[in-house]
């Protein structure tokens, strides 16, 4: 399920941080959740890993249907992994805006409905920088 069968006889100092994250990701739904948080998962890897693991991690929810929660300061990721996108206020963390992503899969960051999803979130996050 998360291509490492290759690497089953290799210790975890032998695996690269994207096949530490597909362990993890692994060892999360063997136990079947309902649902999954995961708080910057990919926030350790390199833009091509991150890429990588995000177009894993959609191929994952689709094959299985999980509801997942994903907390990401990357609107771009946020835009790319979701179907609906809540933004936060700081202290307190308050819901201020909720965006639905009604874009099909597979999903073309530099198509125009995407651009125009993460400016409208970006703009929203930049008009209210001091609250």
């Amino acid at each position: 399920m998360v291509g490492l069968k290759s690497f089953e006889n290799k210790y975890p100092k032998e695996l690269s941080g994207g096949m530490k994250q597909r362990v993890a990701i692994a060892r999360t739904l063997i136990n079947e959740p309902k649902v999954v948080l995961m708080d910057e998962p990919f926030g350790s890897v390199d833009a091509q890993t991150r890429n990588s693991l995000q177009e894993f991690l959609i191929d994952i929810w689709r094959m299985r249907g999980d509801t997942i929660i994903f907390v990401t300061h990357n609107v771009d990721e946020a835009v790319f992994l979701s179907q609906r996108v809540v933004c936060l206020s700081s202290r307190p963390g308050e819901v201020v805006r909720e965006v639905s992503v009604n874009l099909g899969f597979p999903r073309d960051r530099t198509s125009m409905d995407f651009v125009k999803i993460r400016r409208e979130i970006l703009e929203h996050l930049m008009s209210n920088k001091s609250n």
